[in-house]
C-alpha cells in the first residue's frame, strides 16, 4: 500500500501533510479496533502513566489546561492532549504545559509512522487523522515520560479514539446537543455516549447538568462501580466577582475551600471550569488533605485559554471566542454582559456547515448591534452568503452585512465599532466567533501566536 504516513518526515510541514492525508476528523467509523491495534503495535504507551479523561459539550479545553496547570504546580510532569487546535496542529500535544516544538513533533510522528501502514493493511478502514494523532500523543507521553496525561476526547466518549486509556478520573463538563448527526439528537442520548469514558473504580467529576443527563451519568457510574463527585453538591463555586482582567473566585473543593483566587479568564463558565479542574486534581491525588492555598492561587493566576474570550487587540478592542454551538454562545454572551461594557459590539461570525447556525446567531442577537457574516478557509465552512440568509432572519436586514474574506470582515467590523458609539464615552468592540477555525485564522491575522 502506498501510505504517505509510512515515510519519515523531514519537516513539520511533511509530518502535517502526511497526517492530513488520512481520513479527516469529520469522517467517522465508530470503533476502537484501529486505535487498539495501533497502540498495541506501539507497546500500549497509554498504560505507562496515570490519566485524567475529559468529555462534555463545552469547556473541555479550558478545563484541561487548568488541570494541567494545577498538576504542574504540584511538581508533576504532565502530558496534555486537546483538540481541535486553534492555530497549529502541534498545540494538540503538550508536555509540561508547552506544545511540542516542530522538531519534537516530527520526531513523535516518525516514531509512530512505520506502524500506521500495518494497521491500515490489517483493518477494514485505514487509521484516521485523529486516531494517528492520538497514538502519537500517547507514545510521546510515554517517551517523555510523564507522570499524568490530561486527555480531552475528540467527540463523544465510548468509541472516541482517546478512550483506550483507563483513567483514574473522568471529568464531564456540561452536556448539550452538538454533533447531533454523530452522537444523538437529545442531550440524554449524547450523555450515554459520553459516559463511556467512566471506567470501573474511577472518580467521576460532573458539572451541573439537566436532570435527564444527570440520570444517565448516575446510571453509568453505578453500573461500573465508580465514585461520583457533583458540582453543587460535593464541590462548587462559593463566590465569584468580575475583576479587572478576569474574576475573583472562592472555590469549595472536595478536600478544602480556597478563597480569593484570581482567575484571568472571563465568565461564569470559566469559574465553573476552574472548580471542575480543582475537583479533578483533588480526586486524582486522593487523601483528605487540601491542596496548598499558594499552589491553587499560583496555578489559576497563570491560567490561559487562547481563543476563549481572549482580548487580542485594543483600539478598537477585538475579542476572540471559539463558541460554535448555542450552548457555548449563551455562555459567551453572558460573560460579555458580566465582564465588559462595549457599545456597540459588532460580531464577526463564520460557522461550519454542520452546525446549528440559527441557534448560535439567536444566542448572540440580543448582544450584538450588527453582525458581519464571513467564512473561514475550511472545506466544511458554511458559505458566507448562506449564513447571511439565516442571519437576516434572526437580526433583520439592516443589522447584517456580508464579507466572505475574514480579513475584510474584521476590517469592516472594526470600522463599525469605532464609529458606532452612542456617546463620546462609549467604547465599541468586535467579537470574532462561530468556530475554532474562524478564531484561529483571526488570531493569525491579528498576530496572536505567543
Amino acid at each position: 500500500m502506498n501510505d504517505p504516513a509510512a515515510r519519515a518526515a523531514q519537516s513539520f510541514a511533511e509530518a502535517e501533510d502526511a497526517l492530513l492525508s488520512r481520513w479527516p476528523e469529520t469522517r467517522l467509523e465508530p470503533s476502537l479496533d484501529r486505535i487498539l491495534a495501533f497502540t498495541e503495535l506501539l507497546g500500549d504507551p497509554q498504560r505507562a502513566y496515570r490519566s485524567i479523561h475529559l468529555t462534555g459539550t463545552n469547556g473541555k479545553t479550558s478545563t484541561s489546561r487548568m488541570i494541567d496547570g494545577l498538576l504542574r504546580a504540584l511538581d508533576l510532569r504532565t502530558g496534555r492532549f486537546t483538540s481541535p487546535h486553534v492555530e497549529k496542529m502541534s498545540e494538540r500535544i503538550s508536555i509540561d504545559g508547552e506544545p511540542l516544538d516542530d522538531e519534537a513533533f516530527v520526531r513523535a510522528f516518525n516514531e509512530i509512522a512505520p506502524y500506521t501502514h500495518l494497521v491500515d493493511a490489517s483493518e477494514a478502514h485505514p487509521l484516521s487523522f485523529f486516531e494517528t494523532v492520538v497514538g502519537m500523543a500517547y507514545a510521546a507521553f510515554a517517551d517523555a515520560p510523564v507522570d499524568v496525561a490530561v486527555v480531552e476526547v475528540g467527540m463523544g466518549g465510548s468509541w472516541d479514539a482517546t478512550n483506550v486509556i483507563d483513567a483514574d478520573v473522568a471529568v464531564i463538563t456540561p452536556i448539550a446537543v452538538d454533533h447531533a448527526h454523530y452522537l444523538g439528537t437529545t442531550a440524554a442520548a449524547i450523555a450515554r455516549e459520553k459516559s463511556g469514558i467512566i471506567k470501573p473504580g474511577a472518580t467521576v467529576v460532573v458539572a451541573q447538568q439537566t436532570a435527564d443527563v444527570a440520570a444517565v451519568l448516575l446510571e453509568r457510574t453505578v453500573e461500573v462501580g465508580a465514585t461520583l463527585a457533583r458540582e453543587g453538591l460535593e464541590f462548587g463555586i462559593a463566590s465569584r466577582v468580575p475583576a479587572v482582567g478576569g474574576q475573583a473566585i472562592s472555590l469549595q473543593g472536595l478536600r478544602g475551600r480556597y478563597d480569593d483566587v484570581f482567575l484571568p479568564l472571563y465568565g461564569a463558565h470559566q469559574a465553573q471550569n476552574a472548580v471542575m479542574a480543582l475537583a479533578a486534581v483533588e480526586a486524582f491525588l486522593g487523601g483528605e488533605e487540601p491542596l496548598g492555598d499558594d499552589v491553587v492561587r499560583t496555578a489559576f493566576s497563570e491560567a490561559t485559554s487562547p481563543g476563549r474570550l481572549e482580548v487580542i487587540r485594543r483600539s478598537p478592542t477585538i475579542v476572540l471566542d471559539a463558541a460554535h454551538n448555542p450552548h457555548g454562545a449563551e455562555a459567551t454572551a453572558a460573560a460579555l454582559d458580566d465582564s465588559f461594557q462595549f457599545d456597540p459590539l459588532i460580531g464577526v461570525i463564520g460557522v461550519m456547515g454542520d452546525k446549528d447556525a440559527e441557534g448560535l446567531l439567536a444566542a448572540f442577537e440580543p448582544h450584538l448591534a450588527h453582525v458581519v457574516v464571513t467564512q473561514n478557509s475550511a472545506d466544511r465552512a458554511m458559505p458566507a452568503e448562506q449564513l447571511a440568509v439565516t442571519a437576516r432572519e434572526v437580526f433583520g436586514e439592516d443589522r447584517v452585512s456580508v464579507a466572505p474574506r475574514l480579513s475584510d470582515a474584521i476590517d469592516e467590523a472594526a470600522g463599525r465599532a469605532e464609529s458606532g458609539g452612542s456617546d463620546a464615552l462609549s467604547a465599541g468592540a468586535v467579537l470574532v466567533t462561530g468556530s475554532v477555525v474562524t478564531v484561529g485564522e483571526a488570531r493569525v491575522l491579528l498576530g496572536g501566536r505567543k
